[in-house]
């Protein structure tokens, strides 16, 4: 828990406690948020029938808004994870942007985000009706939630010196090891097969850790980590 008047440590708690986007801190911390969330509003916006080019435009609107304008003021402890908040604000400016039927420019004239579409692209198509825009959503915010851990989890081992060693463990670690077996990457890299499978337990030790500890970045307290995890998974296979 934060000591009496700091601010809570992760970057969710932080924008709530802050409230306002003339917070430096709390303005950051919705950029980080953002940046590495936002798949999950293009796929919802795709999702909603837009096409590529449009949703594009949307999304990089929707964004610049957000950034610019004190929608964190809305936020409350009921709207505690980020990815019910984005949702709620992100369905508001739709409606609101349709409304106004296109009449004022996309963006705003703010410097547009820079955004792979094309990633999300090839990971959205082909379009199915086998998942609601909601659901596709919340899809997108996991796959986006497992890249930035192991991100994360790439630099930690690359900067030890442990990047062959991860590169080699990572099959395992992403349940893509079909034919492959401790005793090959033990020989591959001049271990034994103990010290390899003592070192992936290790590595999904240590994937969980930094799963957990991202989770906590979206929620507000660390009651709901377990919970938000739960969720997730189940989005995974909706």
């Amino acid at each position: 828990m934060p000591r009496p008047g700091s601010l809570p440590t992760t970057h969710w708690s932080l924008v709530l406690a802050t409230g306002r986007r003339s917070a430096p801190q709390a303005h950051q911390a919705l950029e980080m948020l953002c940046g590495t969330y936002w798949p999950s509003v293009y796929a919802y916006v795709r999702r909603r029938g837009i096409n590529a080019t449009e949703a594009q435009d949307l999304t990089q609107a929707f964004f610049a808004e957000l950034l610019d304008k004190d929608y964190l003021l809305q936020a409350t402890p009921e709207r505690g994870r980020f990815r019910c908040f984005l949702l709620t604000v992100c369905q508001h400016f739709l409606s609101k942007y349709w409304a106004r039927a296109k009449a004022q420019k996309r963006g705003g004239g703010r410097q547009p985000l820079s955004l792979d579409f094309a990633a999300t692209d090839r990971r959205l198509e082909p379009l199915s009706a086998a998942r609601t825009p909601e659901q596709e959503y919340e899809r997108q915010w996991a796959l986006a939630l497992l890249a930035e851990v192991l991100d994360l989890l790439e630099r930690e081992y690359t900067q030890a010196g442990k990047g062959s060693l991860l590169a080699a463990l990572k099959p395992f670690l992403l349940g893509e090891h079909a034919g492959l077996t401790y005793a090959a990457v033990a020989e591959k890299l001049g271990m034994t097969e103990a010290a390899v499978k003592m070192a992936a337990s290790r590595l999904r030790r240590r994937y969980r850790e930094l799963l957990r500890q991202e989770i906590a970045q979206t929620v507000a307290g660390p009651e709901e980590v377990e919970d938000e995890l739960k969720h997730l998974f189940t989005s995974l296979g909706g």
